[in-house]
């Protein structure tokens, strides 16, 4: 046989990161792992229809589960990004793996009630919420660049092969045994994935600076987030087709038991068919991404989805609904995945998994919300008409697109780009010195000074993603040639990182922008340490209350 015919090369497009050893380990334990968050899913969403008769408290089962990713992402995102993502990984999997374990003990000693359960399913999203943007941005250093919008699509496939499976399984496991073998179930797929990530040896790239607070990491990751036009157009496209999507995810078990008037089995059957067209949406991830215009994909897809929740419904017949749950899983996957696709090759390293938290926040955001407005509606118009108005409500939200069109985004240049030339400091200088204030110095041609100012506003963007604060252009008045640049930052170790997150496309900015200067020696750069009033020592003889005296480079 020619080695060649077997050669990682040779394989469908779509599983070639599964060539990669370190990323298929995870990848087929995270199999069994959704397979046990669904499971679990099952009986905590049945057990609740047999502790209360409310569609709302109903509803909530999902948005305790969503809520803590809403709200822990971003920290989570930011402590990725700081630390080493391996074991930010681990400690979210521990966190849910004892959450689960103890959730299994109160189901055994009867000692669960509607928000005790709530309680410990928001306990587990705790902890999915610590592990999910460590466990996407590592996902980069598993695979190949090329790889990795198939590695996205593969862990989405993950998560639906379990959906499609892992429900009616758990239907029939709650029918048999009841809701606490779904529990028990859910801890022991904790472990295989606790393994996997403990034996990968991550290669660690080191920083030259210690890590930022985490405020600060998280307000970074934030402000790059918004102030970069591809990420933000995503995120808010993200929050409005998840929170049209929650309607159905919400109330399917209500579908199961009062509009097709079925039993467990039945709720784990529709979840199932869900699952099912989500994997098979999934597989076209890559293809819809190279291949059609994404904006049109979109629309697309929304008004699909829009039409299959009114069907569901509509639908009386359990085969009629199975087939359109089936199509709207494929539509939200297909959906899904193509934002977050353009989320990570929008995001350079430094923050990848903060803007990846950002984009888990808008979906578990609109996830949460979506399940409590439509869960509410229902308690007062009923099942049906809900999903009706909810159907509805999503194909109308395809005219975001006239408005915030999804970007094409191709493989950006992402890559840091390292400064040769090193800052003039003749001053100690800590790390926590600041707040520090850099001025740029341009001479314009004044037939060039509306051109110029175009190319400072792109500029501003970039300076802003990274780092930099109260931004401000300024001209001379009486020298109208010369132009003023001037932002700051917190402190010096801060504008060292701004300094170091810039991309290659940031580069490239500001060259554009320095051509325009026609000063003797180049633009001028200062670098200023503001000495806010009160924040000078009385006496030379003061002891200092920072840090020790670090002089740059480090």
């Amino acid at each position: 046989m020619d080695p060649a015919s077997t050669s990682p090369r040779q394989l469908p497009a779509m599983w070639q990161p599964l060539s990669e050893p370190t990323f298929r380990a995870i990848w087929l334990t995270s199999l069994l792992s959704n397979f046990g968050q669904l499971i679990q899913g099952v009986g905590a969403a049945w057990e609740m229809t047999q502790l209360t008769p409310e569609a709302n408290m109903v509803a909530l089962v999902q948005t305790a589960v969503f809520l803590p990713l809403m709200l822990l992402l971003l920290p989570a995102g930011a402590l990725a990004d700081m630390y080493d993502r391996r074991k930010v990984a681990l400690s979210g999997l521990a966190f849910a793996f004892v959450s689960a374990v103890l959730l299994t003990a109160f189901s055994l000693a009867d000692l669960l009630t509607p928000w005790v359960l709530l309680a410990f399913c928001f306990l587990i999203g705790s902890g999915v919420a610590l592990f999910g943007p460590a466990w996407q941005a590592s996902v980069r250093e598993q695979v190949k660049l090329e790889h990795l919008p198939a590695a996205i699509g593969l862990s989405s496939i993950s998560y639906n092969v379990a959906r499609s499976v892992g429900p009616a399984i758990g239907g029939v496991l709650v029918a048999t045994f009841g809701s606490v073998a779904a529990f028990g179930i859910n801890a022991l797929m904790c472990l295989p994935i606790i393994a996997a990530f403990y034996f990968w040896k991550r290669t660690q790239v080191s920083s030259r600076l210690p890590p930022e607070r985490i405020d600060r990491a998280i307000q970074a990751g934030v402000r790059y987030s918004i102030h970069s036009p591809p990420i933000r157009v995503l995120l808010i496209r993200t929050l409005v087709a998840a929170s049209g999507v929650a309607s159905i995810t919400a109330l399917i078990p209500l579908v199961a038991k009062q509009l097709l008037g079925g039993g467990p089995g039945t709720y784990g059957l529709l979840l199932g068919s869900f699952g099912v067209g989500a994997v098979i949406g999934a597989m076209f991830v890559d293809g819809a991404r190279r291949k059609t215009d994404p904006e049109a994909m979109i629309r697309l897809l929304v008004i699909a989805t829009g039409v299959m929740i009114v069907v569901v419904g509509a639908s009386r017949s359990l085969p009629l609904t199975l087939a359109a749950l089936g199509l709207c899983g494929a539509c939200w996957m297909l959906m899904s995945s193509l934002f977050n696709v353009g989320v990570q090759l929008s995001a350079p390293r430094w923050v990848t998994a903060r803007a990846l938290a950002c984009w888990g926040v808008a979906v578990t955001g609109g996830m949460a919300i979506g399940a409590w407005v439509w869960g509410s509606i229902a308690d007062n118009v009923g099942v049906g008409p809900t999903l009706v108005i909810a159907g509805v409500a999503v194909a109308a939200s395809m005219l975001v697109g006239f408005i915030l069109p999804v970007p094409a985004v191709e493989k950006a240049e992402l890559d840091m780009e390292e400064l040769r030339i090193e800052p003039e400091v003749n001053m100690g200088l800590s790390l926590r010195s600041g707040p520090i204030v850099i001025e740029l110095e341009y001479r314009v041609e004044l037939e060039q000074a509306r051109d110029f100012y175009a190319a400072m506003l792109v500029l501003r963007r970039a300076r802003l993603r990274s780092g930099a604060f109260d931004w401000s252009l300024s001209r001379d008045i009486a020298e109208p040639q010369l132009w003023i640049e001037r932002y700051h930052c917190p402190t010096w170790g801060d504008y060292l990182r701004q300094r170091d997150r810039a991309t290659q496309s940031d580069r490239e900015v500001e060259q554009k922008a320095a051509q325009f200067d026609h000063s003797f020696g180049g633009i001028r750069v200062r670098r200023r340490l503001e000495r806010p009033i009160g924040s000078v020592r009385w006496r030379a003889d003061t002891p200092d209350q920072g840090d020790a005296t670090l002089i740059y480079p480090p």
